[in-house]
């Protein structure tokens, strides 16, 4: 648009003195006015209108004569490109709609449209006035038509009252409202139906159950709250549960926690005839199983230095409920010791070994000489503990040696190794390594100091000085000492799991001996994986969702690993993506993951389950587009709400249009008023009292005041 010269005329007063002796002469002008009416004196009205035209004139009124340039006002248009706009055709519908008003603004005489694109607010949903405030900090005042919100109606930063943007003040002080119009990409108010988890513990207790509150709202015109749906649970792999509950009503839900570790459970509502998406009918809740208290029964032998070294680590752990005893000699030895040198206490064998040996979840035998301290059917009480799916750990030495020990028990039937009895103790120094296995298994694997060498000879650290030498092993040797012979090994029995640490010296690493070792992180790892923490399954297949990608992570003990994943969508689409290797034991699978719901990866022998997280979880607890959010703030402004229409070809769009007063909107147009801003680029001042005509209208005012006075 070419800039026009107008020309502009106005009064103004440029005093001749200051205002304080205008105000002076001003007053005694009119003490001597009351005095001259009170005396009733002649010509005293004359003498007053003399003083009133020689102060107008010392007031210095003049006019005023500007010559300017009709500056473009600017109208800022604020479309918005969240997460709900790509509900259906919205999104379209909005880019449509905004090269349709650019171009028609283009047409308006004095308008220029800016527009502003605004995403999702980083957790705070839309905020498109935060945008239009942002938008119009560098625009003069004066230049600023109004705003045009391009949008589904979910504005998450609407203010009860216009902004300040909208209310800039004149030169005078006073504030004009200008006009806010929204085009709402929709036919009309929709409905949508949402589920909300209102609570959701983060852990849960193996064994018990998990409490979620959850609420399925019907939005729109008219909710039917109170009417019966079905809500359904997924529990990743198990079989779905179906529960009832009522619109409109917070319902609690109960859930058995069955395993430790993440547990994910999808929640989905049966959708609402005629509902705008069905995005907002799921959710994901993610409960970790933890154990209550674990458990440890600890029994030592003759007392040693690694006895100090178990105590340390199973107290420091507050999640270990630890009984300990230590056996200092048979029952049957009698060599005259006083009772009162006696343990304080007996050991409650039937207790600890039949009666509540299944409260345990791990049995330690810590230099244990069995010596028949333990009856046969206790012993075997241990073994079918073992079967059942309890965790034994063995730490053997010297007494090993020679008939009668433990591995001649029924115990010897589920230990992973066997010692001979001639040529069974090797005492020589040496440093523990890890095998081939203990590079894969996560046990060992990435312990500090380990090295990589598959023989473990590049390990850091320090020896040992004694080790037993075994004549058979079946499990898995993770750690080896001189001439490979087996160190640490691991076995499964039945639904329990065995370890047997072939040395009684780990404890020299916790003093320092040649630089020490990682002894804290391999019995607790050792441990842990007795007790069968997740996180030490030697073969684990688990899978991340960030970033709309899904990413799975396959470790295995094994030689060779799976080369294929299976990846299951929550719509049911499967598709099968290659396993590349990443590391020893590891490898990994990517693949892009945009539905909301469960995914499930399987390599054919274990799944694996994954959910996105909402970033935004405002933004889509409404997906309808309404006018309810806006109508209001556009009405305070005068501005209009107009529906598009979901049809990107065929929009409802209003005519744009400049008026110069009055309504700034209608039924089928909207505009901005014409606000005359404008560029000074000329000004001249002349009075509008010329000196010679006050002179003169005063003198002959005098005369006919005196003249009057005469007579």
């Amino acid at each position: 648009m070419p800039n026009l010269t107008t020309l502009r005329h106005m009064t103004s007063f440029s005093p001749l003195l200051p205002p304080w002796l205008l105000y002076t002469l001003a007053i005694l002008a009119m003490i001597v006015l009351l005095a001259g009416l009170l005396r009733r004196a002649r010509g005293t009205l004359w003498r007053a209108a003399a003083a009133a035209i020689v102060l107008l004139w010392l007031s210095g009124p003049e006019r005023i004569s500007e010559t300017g340039q009709a500056l473009p006002e600017t109208a800022i248009l604020v479309v918005d490109q969240s997460s709900s706009m790509s509900v259906g055709q919205r999104a379209a519908v909005a880019h449509q709609a905004a090269e349709r008003l650019q171009a028609e603004a283009a047409h308006v005489p004095g308008l220029t449209l800016r527009t502003v694109t605004v995403h999702d607010g980083h957790g705070q949903g839309t905020r498109l006035f935060a945008a239009l405030d942002q938008a119009a900090a560098d625009i003069p005042p004066a230049r600023l038509a109004g705003a045009i919100l391009l949008t589904d109606g979910q504005v998450h930063d609407t203010p009860p009252q216009p902004p300040e943007r909208l209310r800039p003040a004149d030169s005078g002080g006073r504030h004009a409202t200008l006009p806010l119009h929204v085009l709402l990409t929709g036919r009309g108010e929709e409905t949508d139906r949402r589920l909300r988890i209102l609570q959701a513990p983060p852990y849960a207790i193996v064994g018990q159950n998990a409490t979620l509150r959850v609420q399925v709202d019907d939005l729109g015109p008219h909710p039917d709250n109170g009417t019966e749906v079905d809500l359904t649970l997924d529990r990743g792999g198990e079989p779905p549960l179906h529960k009832t509950v009522r619109v409109g009503q917070p319902q609690d839900i109960t859930l058995p926690v069955t395993h430790p570790g993440p547990m994910l459970v999808g929640l989905s509502v049966s959708p609402l005839e005629g509902e705008v998406s069905t995005v907002n009918n799921q959710d994901v809740v993610r409960i970790n199983g933890v154990r209550d208290r674990l458990r440890v029964l600890l029994v030592s032998g003759t007392p040693n230095q690694g006895e100090r070294v178990w105590r340390r680590l199973l107290k420091a752990d507050p999640s270990v409920d630890l009984v300990h005893f230590t056996i200092l000699r048979p029952p049957d030895k009698d060599d005259g010791t006083p009772l009162s040198d006696l343990a304080l206490i007996a050991f409650p064998v039937r207790e600890l070994f039949q009666e509540k040996i299944s409260q345990f979840d791990l049995i330690i035998l810590d230099g244990f000489e069995n010596r028949a301290i333990l009856p046969r059917t206790y012993l075997e009480n241990i073994a079918q503990y073992v079967r059942d799916g309890g965790g034994l750990l063995l730490i053997g030495g010297p007494e090993f040696l020679g008939a009668g020990s433990l591995q001649d028990t029924p115990l010897g039937d589920i230990l992973p190794a066997h010692v001979p009895t001639e040529g069974g103790l090797v005492e020589q120094r040496f440093r523990p390594a890890l095998t081939a296995d203990g590079h894969r298994h996560p046990v060992t694997a990435g312990l500090p100091g380990a090295g990589t060498a598959p023989d473990g000879h590049d390990a850091d650290w320090g020896p040992w000085y004694r080790v037993l030498r075994t004549d058979s092993v079946h499990g898995q040797v993770l750690m080896d000492g001189p001439a490979h012979t087996p160190l640490l090994v691991l076995d499964r029995v039945d639904r329990g799991r065995v370890a047997f640490l072939l040395s009684d010296q780990i404890w020299l690493w916790s003093h320092g001996e040649g630089g020490g070792g990682p002894q804290s992180e391999l019995l607790r790892h050792v441990s842990h994986w007795l007790m069968k923490e997740p996180e030490l399954e030697e073969e684990q297949l688990t899978a991340t969702i960030a970033n709309d990608r899904i990413v799975i992570t396959r470790r295995t003990a094994a030689a060779v690993a799976p080369h294929a994943v299976t990846i299951t969508a929550p719509d049911g689409t499967t598709r099968q993506i290659p396993l590349h290797t990443t590391g020893i034991g590891l490898s990994q699978a990517d693949a892009p993951a945009t539905q909301q719901g469960i995914w499930m990866a399987d390599d054919g022998t274990h799944r694996a389950f994954a959910a996105p997280t909402q970033d935004d979880p405002v933004e889509w607890s409404d997906l309808r587009a309404t006018a309810s959010v806006t109508a209001p703030l556009a009405g305070q402004t005068g501005g209009g709400i107009y529906w598009l229409g979901d049809d990107p070809a065929n929009l409802h769009l209003p005519a744009l249009r400049a008026p110069a007063s009055g309504r700034v909107s209608g039924p089928d147009w909207m505009g901005f008023p014409q606000r005359d801003a404008r560029l000074v680029t000329g000004r001249t001042a002349s009075p509008l009292l010329p000196a010679w005509l006050v002179l003169a209208l005063a003198a002959m005012l005098l005369l006919t005041g005196w003249w009057r006075e005469g007579r």
